[in-house]
């Protein structure tokens, strides 16, 4: 099995992304990964450029891939491979795992001529997800041509990026959107970590008249022992960030939905990791919604296999929307959903020549 990886920088049209967590990103800095087998070609992607998020610098999850592919047995089975991707001394860092496990998974799906929804055992039709969009930090007059923009496509499931300035901001644009879209759309807030325990105390009442479907990741991950203490407002909290390892899933479940998830396959590594958290939740009656970062079409696709797959309560899947550059097709957007095409494994195009070449293995 021969593997390749390749390398590309990914731009929006239009739209600036900024976060508290991130501040301004220009591109996305993608990495990808193909493997080819008797005719059949698997792809992965994991953004590189999200250090923010689970601590590893570009180079080093460049460098960690290089290293594993070089040592790889790729004579193997492919599902003897992905058991040594998930093993626990693999010495692969967790977007490491989820770029290895994606283009895997796609070329087993492939060879068995399934989407792989349904090679994971979901329904024989793949139907559209309906997804949120969201809104990033830019003027209020960008604020609103977003959101129009968004809504006259059907995409009526918005989210707002705070945390970037001051409290009264984003309650002003929150009221601000409130006032201009009424009932027409859900909104909710993305705080990426950014308030205190005391801050939280004091804002979160100030939104309950705002009908907020969720507040995501008020606190930063070390004052999770906290959010028992801020359900009273009445506002359903959401985890994101907290949510990177098996131990927080478990606690997740435990708490039997006073709190909801957000799951993401870079911080779980991979497809199968966040299917078994997914189940996990499920199983407890914990809403959750699978989600992504900003990220390229494979990714996406990846997520949206994964939607179709486990069917969650909420889905943030507007990661490819826009781009105009990605070596990757496949997902489209329409109606305020998103689809892949009903084909053999993650339904996507990898296009060599619009990537840069990087390194092959054999």
């Amino acid at each position: 099995m021969k593997a390749r990886l390749w390398r590309g920088d990914l731009h929006y049209a239009g739209v600036t992304l900024h976060t508290a967590a991130s501040g301004a990103i220009n591109a996305l800095d993608t990495l990808w990964l193909t493997l080819d087998d008797d005719g059949a070609q698997g792809v992965g992607e994991v953004r590189l450029n999200i250090q923010y998020l689970h601590g590893y610098s570009e180079t080093q999850v460049l460098n960690n891939v290089q290293q594993y592919l070089a040592r790889r047995n790729g004579t193997q089975e492919i599902a003897a491979q992905l058991a040594a991707v998930h093993a626990p001394d693999s010495g692969l860092l967790t977007p490491s795992r989820m770029l290895l496990e994606m283009a895997l998974l796609d070329l087993q799906a492939r060879q068995h001529n399934q989407p792989l929804s349904r090679w994971l055992g979901g329904g024989a039709s793949p139907l559209p997800v309906a997804t949120n969009q969201t809104l990033f930090w830019g003027s209020d007059a960008q604020l609103i041509d977003q959101a129009e923009t968004y809504l006259e496509r059907g995409f009526t499931q918005l989210k707002l990026r705070a945390g970037v300035t001051d409290f009264a901001t984003d309650l002003r644009r929150l009221r601000l959107l409130r006032a201009r879209f009424g009932d027409a759309v859900s909104l909710a807030i993305d705080v990426n970590g950014q308030w205190s325990v005391s801050q939280a105390q004091a804002y979160l009442p100030q939104l309950t008249a705002l009908s907020l479907s969720y507040v995501e990741q008020p606190l930063a991950v070390a004052d999770d022992a906290a959010l028992a203490d801020l359900t009273a407002c009445g506002i359903p909290l959401m985890l994101d960030e907290s949510l990177n390892s098996e131990a927080a899933i478990a606690r997740l479940a435990e708490a039997g939905g006073a709190l909801w998830g957000h799951l993401k396959l870079v911080k779980l590594g991979g497809i199968l990791p966040t299917l078994a958290a997914a189940q996990r939740l499920k199983a407890a009656s914990v809403p959750f919604m699978i989600g992504q970062m900003n990220e390229g079409h494979a990714a996406t696709a990846a997520a949206i296999q994964l939607c179709q797959r486990i069917q969650p309560d909420f889905a943030e899947l507007y990661g490819a929307d826009g781009l105009t550059d990605d070596a990757v097709s496949g997902p489209f957007y329409h109606q305020g959903c998103v689809s892949v095409p009903d084909l053999p494994g993650l339904g996507v195009h990898f296009d060599a020549a619009r990537a840069t070449f990087l390194q092959e293995f054999f």
